[in-house]
């Protein structure tokens, strides 16, 4: 199975060759922690200063077998260009100055405070990641749901929905193979890595009341899109109820889905799934027992997977999605 960095940067990654001097590291670490997605999304610089194009691959030559003095039929590929826009997502953080100096270390007190704002960036992009849909928030990207929204088998993508046959309290799972090739975030022509963090310094604001006062303002900017460059690396398992689908069924699903993948070798596949599904997932039995779901530490951390694929937890996911249909 490929490693995530070699097949491209994780924000991670990018944020440590960016910032020398700790600051921007330091943000980043914060958010991978509160957002597993940054932990495996590869991100990609686009090709656009808005987002990225995309040649991919619709469909394949035809070969044939040839018998002497018989010609071969001439025969081609089919491609089709897409184009993947970048959002921008942006908070200012105000600290009192008074307030920030009292402590004797202002910069760990600001710090302290933005992470209110670290998190709530990362809650806003991990849920876009999954229900951003720019036919209804054009300042958004595209995220995944929208993208595997039908069952149509007149639908190409339909093939990588898998439908679980809920009918109330709806969830989805989704089995993502992040890389280069398959699918990858994407932050825009020329920018540092999407993420960025600007000290304003200090400086006097209004309270919204006609009053004054002095404060640190911190600037935070993220500019993200996502780009499916083989729809078959993605597989969702929709329209789950978790009150009435089977242990059987639960497990026979993630085999379905991980099994729809052409090469787990192209990429690194995670599975994502809210926290209700994960603990009905370490709760599942087949028999006795659920052989499938295991634990391995890396890094000095406990990481759930199943057949050897990471499980994600991610609230961003939630229990009242739209019935998948075909």
């Amino acid at each position: 199975m490929a490693k995530i960095g070699d097949l491209a940067l994780t924000l991670t990654d990018l944020g440590k060759r960016l910032d020398a001097n700790g600051k921007i590291d330091k943000i980043i670490e914060i958010a991978a922690e509160t957002n597993e997605v940054v932990l495996d999304m590869l991100n990609v610089e686009g090709n656009l200063a808005t987002g990225h194009k995309t040649t991919i691959r619709t469909g394949y030559p035809s070969a044939f077998w040839r018998m002497y003095n018989q010609g071969v039929p001439q025969s081609k590929s089919k491609t089709q260009q897409i184009t993947d826009t970048c959002g921008m997502l942006e908070a200012f953080s105000t600290v009192d100055a008074d307030m920030a100096d009292l402590n004797g270390n202002t910069a760990e007190f600001r710090l302290s405070e933005d992470r209110a704002y670290i998190q709530a960036m990362n809650m806003e992009m991990a849920k876009t990641v999954f229900y951003g849909d720019t036919s209804k928030t054009p300042e958004k990207f595209l995220g995944l749901a929208p993208r595997y929204s039908t069952l149509d088998p007149k639908v190409p993508i339909s093939k990588n929905v898998i439908d679980a046959g809920g009918a109330n309290n709806l969830t989805s799972i989704f089995l993502v193979c992040w890389g280069a090739n398959t699918v990858h975030g994407i932050y825009p022509k020329g920018s540092k890595a999407g993420f960025s963090h600007e000290d304003l310094g200090r400086d006097k604001v209004t309270d919204g009341n006609g009053g004054t006062f002095m404060a640190y303002q911190t600037h935070y900017k993220w500019d993200l899109g996502l780009c499916v460059r083989d729809h078959r690396y993605v597989v969702r398992i929709a329209n789950i109820d978790l009150a009435t689908i089977t242990d059987e069924k639960f497990i026979e699903f993630m085999i379905r889905a991980s099994e729809l993948l052409p090469d787990e070798n192209l990429g690194r596949p995670v599975f994502y799934m809210n926290r209700a599904a994960r603990t009905r997932l370490r709760l599942a039995k087949l028999g006795n027992k659920n052989t499938h779901v295991t634990f391995d530490t890396v890094e000095g951390k406990k990481v759930m997977k199943f057949d050897e694929i990471p499980v994600r937890r991610t609230d961003a996911l939630t229990e009242d999605e739209t019935k998948v249909a075909a």
